[in-house]
């Protein structure tokens, strides 16, 4: 029997992609909302309330509305806002950082997709503090390089119009009051005493994104060298086909990481660069891709129970 699935929030870049991925499935049923129904809460309801699935691909408070209209409690809720990343009850949708994890995503009724800035700075700190390498109250900072496409449909169309300020043309900080959305989720998840300093920079291309977090071996509990710190991070991940530990660098064009380096591709690469004083661990990924709606096809079929990277790019 095919799974029916409802994506709330179909006309978003994350709908979309999700939408993208089922074109050549034959294990799921869609249920479509009319154009003219999209924001009508009666006809959402229904379409929530009839599939097996529904993924929620919208603003925070209209995320939180569409939880509210669950009525069937065998409907499974996969959401990629920011709304119920940390909420009591809600699995966080990244399978990798533990069996724990992969379980209760596995069993959930409510899933949480990781935020993309989130999803590369989690993928290197977690392992740290949870193995112990680094303690929890490390002045974290980290900085992430992201295409333009991370900002939804109004940043896209403002950096693809034909009349667009000249400050498009340089990468550009920001979130500068420290209060981007995606640090409650950091700290949580990763169980960080104090939260990041976070410097995200968004770039004139279309998709990719860059996560480093530069680290000073002194402070580690455990001391580790670029190699050693490698083979670590490629220990704590072996076996996952969507994130590789990159263990010859050498091969980097220019001897650089760039942020558009994984787009269109659905996994998610692990750098451990510098030398024996200071470290930089880098997560290179797409922000489409294992930064949202990858992430979130992923989690459903973990939930189906098929192959994790059926429908996906690896």
């Amino acid at each position: 029997m095919k799974a029916k699935i409802f994506i709330d929030g179909s006309e978003g870049t994350t709908g979309l992609r999700i939408h993208e991925r089922f074109a050549k499935r034959d294990d799921i049923e869609l249920l479509t909302i009319s154009a003219d129904l999209r924001k009508d809460p009666a006809e959402r309801k229904r379409l929530i309330n009839e599939s097996d699935i529904t993924f929620l691909c919208l603003p925070d408070a209209a995320a939180r509305e569409a939880v509210s209209l669950v009525e069937n409690e065998n409907v499974r809720i996969i959401d990629t806002s920011t709304a119920h990343r940390t909420e009591e009850g809600w699995a966080y949708g990244f399978p990798e950082l533990s069996e724990k994890h992969r379980e209760a995503i596995k069993n959930g009724k409510r899933i949480a997709v990781p935020g993309c800035h989130a999803t590369g700075f989690i993928s290197t700190v977690y392992p740290l503090i949870s193995e112990g390498i680094l303690p929890a109250d490390y002045p974290i900072s980290a900085f992430s390089l992201t295409g333009y496409s991370g900002g939804g449909k109004k940043m896209i169309a403002e950096y693809e119009g034909q009349e667009r300020n000249g400050d498009l043309d340089s990468p550009r900080e920001y979130a500068l009051s420290q209060q981007h959305k995606h640090l409650k989720e950091m700290k949580a998840i990763t169980g960080l005493s104090r939260s990041p300093l976070f410097s995200p920079i968004v770039a004139d291309y279309y998709s990719g994104m860059l996560v480093s977090l530069p680290i000073h071996t002194d402070f580690l509990k455990k001391y580790r060298t670029p190699a050693e710190l490698t083979e670590f991070f490629a220990d704590f991940y072996k076996g996952e086909k969507f994130i590789e530990v990159v263990k010859n660098t050498e091969q980097l064009y220019g001897g650089m990481l760039a942020g558009n380096s994984l787009s269109g591709w659905d996994g998610l690469k692990i750098y451990v660069t510098g030398n024996e004083e200071r470290l930089i661990v880098s997560a290179q990924f797409d922000n489409l891709g294992k930064g949202a709606s990858g992430a979130a096809v992923q989690c459903m079929n973990i939930v189906l129970g098929c192959d994790e990277a059926k429908g996906l790019v690896l």
